[in-house]
């Protein structure tokens, strides 16, 4: 069989219904094959857009995302989105073209050393040197990508390989010396949490993006539900604890929740599932839970005491090791500590003002949550859009919330949302997006259209790029040094270019008619522009390397 028949033939095995990409020379015969295949591909209009479509829709799914795109400058403009996924964990497996093995190294026409340059940005790489170990190496890479600690996994194809042929063998299990996931944790460390938590009096539950792709929430909400212990997330931990459950603090973190963070930061004990204490969430490192104990379940050895020293690690799947605490835990006397908690919710709630007459962007985020009822997969830009996204739409279910975490990639929601829609066709998704963020990947618009995707994309739109703004009015004297948009496109023309539907909201009045016009369009989709106030600050805020105690509640005097 040829080598770009094998490939085909092998997304297939691996029960790939949908991947992305765009063609180039080096990838006309895998195109060829692709032609009467089974599988649904998305042409995208840009690489860019389609690894992070492929990204969106792993998130969604559970499943691994597949992307692929030609060498040189295809291969190239897929290095965002590698990194993206990569810091996010996401499992995606990423197919490249590559110039002739003979050509190799000679500079010759868009050949770019993509082993070499996506090493750092991927789980692991390949360049397949051999017919006879294609169909190998791609068994491998589903499996590298999603076992363990997920991530991207990236195969280089050169073309004469694709042409070549051998006997295709796709039967043989996969067996990586060096590479053995520890799943089980270690039954005396889990006895040990156990009787911590027993002692507790002050615990929370830190809870982030592993709880979701080890599709632990269940367990999760049974363990929280089980000990009385209030639960925090990160940002991509956002639904693997419903937030509508009392025991829920909401995000913690640079703008998480006021009382999320001062929670975590008085408790006696940090119960760590699936997180990686990354300094978004711990603001100065060396002030961070001065008081607390720390149980850290994680599935990747590398991330535990990386960034916080543990005292009891558990190296293993949060999902499994979880059930295993259940059974034999113990619920901790930690009546008065509760009633603080709760007190603290009640005094120092999300806030913004709800009595101004101009068209505040939580407002918006608040009546989205309202009329879809929570039942919607939202996604997100990056930046003020993104923490009032995080902070104003009550999540309770797993893989509902969709944003570039690690990375904080700009132009990541609109492709994304395109992978999430076609992942889960029966949800209405949603893509909060600022206006200078969207502009990004404005192109993958058409691909919406193309494939009648009901995508809402409702657009915060203040003219400013808002969170550098935030920074430049609070630490650089409001010198708004190339962050005020002065030169717009009209969204509502620009959706009506593309055969999309738009719409332009100015007054507050006219938000939840314009939410519920674009919710009853089933075949195409809405742009919403919101014309939101243009000064308005995300709050909470734990400025870069404070602590907790210096959290700014509203703007400086």
């Amino acid at each position: 069989m040829k080598g770009a028949r094998q490939v085909v033939e092998s997304l297939i095995k691996e029960n790939v219904e949908i991947m992305f990409g765009y063609p180039g020379g080096v990838l006309i015969p895998i195109f060829h094959e692709l032609h009467d295949s089974p599988i649904n591909f998305i042409l995208t209009r840009h690489e860019q857009g389609a690894i992070h479509a492929a990204d969106g829709y792993a998130r969604a799914t559970g499943k691994p995302g597949v992307c692929i795109a030609t060498s040189g400058p295809g291969a190239t403009n897929l290095i965002t989105g590698l990194a993206n996924a990569h810091m996010d964990s996401i499992p995606l497996v990423v197919i490249t073209g590559q110039v002739s093995t003979d050509m190799i190294g000679n500079d010759a026409f868009q050949e770019a050393d993509v082993t070499g340059i996506t090493r750092p940005v991927t789980k692991h790489n390949y360049l397949v040197q051999d017919i006879h170990d294609l169909a190998r190496i791609i068994k491998e890479a589903f499996y590298i990508a999603t076992t363990g600690r997920p991530g991207p996994v990236l195969i280089d194809i050169p073309v004469n390989i694709s042409n070549s042929d051998c006997e295709y063998d796709y039967d043989k299990p996969v067996d990586i010396r060096g590479y053995k996931p520890v799943y089980e944790g270690h039954p005396m460390q889990i006895k040990k949490a156990a009787q911590m938590i027993k002692k507790s009096k002050r615990p929370v539950i830190y809870s982030g993006g592993g709880v979701i792709l080890g599709d632990a929430s269940k367990e999760l909400t049974e363990f929280a539900r089980k000990t009385g212990i209030p639960v925090t997330t990160t940002l991509l931990g956002l639904g693997a604890f419903p937030e509508t459950d009392e025991l829920s603090l909401e995000m913690l973190g640079m703008h998480g929740t006021y009382y999320a963070n001062h929670t975590v930061n008085e408790s006696d004990l940090l119960i760590a599932v699936g997180a990686r204490f990354d300094d978004r969430v711990t603001g100065k490192i060396s002030d961070f839970i001065p008081n607390a104990k720390v149980i850290h379940i994680d599935i990747d050895p590398a991330s535990v005491s990386k960034n916080v020293v543990v005292d009891i690690p558990i190296v293993g799947d949060c999902k499994h090791i979880l059930q295993e605490l259940i059974n034999i835990v113990e619920k901790p006397d930690i009546a008065p500590w509760i009633q603080e908690v709760k007190q603290m919710k009640a005094t120092h709630p999300l806030y913004y003002d709800t009595e101004s007459k101009k068209l505040k962007p939580q407002y918006v985020v608040e009546r989205i949550y309202e009329i879809t009822k929570g039942d919607a997969v939202i996604t997100t830009e990056v930046g003020q859009n993104q923490m009032w996204a995080a902070q104003f739409y009550k999540f309770s279910k797993p893989r509902t919330f969709i944003s570039s975490g690690g990375l904080g990639t700009m132009g990541f929601g609109l492709p994304a949302a395109i992978g999430a829609q076609l992942g889960v066709p029966d949800k209405r998704v949603i893509n909060i997006a600022g206006d200078g963020s969207i502009q990004m990947n404005i192109q993958e618009l058409i691909v919406a259209v193309q494939h009648r995707l009901p995508i809402v994309i409702a657009i915060l739109n203040n003219g400013f790029l808002g969170m550098v703004r935030q920074w430049q009015q609070l630490f650089y004297d409001k010198r708004y040094s190339q962050t005020c948009i002065k030169c717009a496109p009209d969204f509502v023309k620009l959706a009506e270019a593309y055969g999309a539907l738009g719409i332009r909201v100015d007054k507050k009045d006219d938000v939840d008619e314009a939410i519920e016009k674009a919710l009853s369009i089933t075949d195409r989709p809405v742009i919403i522009d919101f014309t939101v106030e243009k000064e308005e600050n995300v709050y909470p805020f734990v400025p870069s390397g404070k602590t907790v105690k210096e959290t700014i509640l509203r703007e400086l005097a």
